[in-house]
């Protein structure tokens, strides 16, 4: 059994401003208490040997050169805007600011 029990729960709870039934923090302490408990025993299995993983295969990042292209001018990125303004896209306001 872990040391996760109704009280901790509803400490939790009251910490995080959420209202939570009895039959809730009962419900939420035993799916907590089982979890918890289902970590150790996975730690237990791994021994000092076994290096701790957070994925089963190794993740590599794959990066490009970055080059620059050929680029539209900003006549050209403009041309198909529906309304533009000093150089730039003009769109209509969303909020209540100039």
């Amino acid at each position: 059994m872990s040391e996760i029990n109704r009280e901790a729960v509803a400490h939790l709870a009251r910490l995080a401003h959420i209202e939570m039934t009895d039959d809730e923090l009962d419900k939420m302490a035993g799916e907590l208490d089982v979890i918890v408990d289902s970590i150790k025993s996975v730690s237990e299995v791994a021994g000092e040997d076994i290096p701790a993983t957070s994925h089963p295969i190794p993740l590599a990042n794959v990066f490009r050169e970055d080059v620059v292209g050929q680029t539209l001018t900003n006549e050209q990125a403009l041309s198909g805007a529906p309304d533009n303004a000093e150089g730039r896209f003009k769109v209509p306001a969303i909020l209540d600011e100039e």
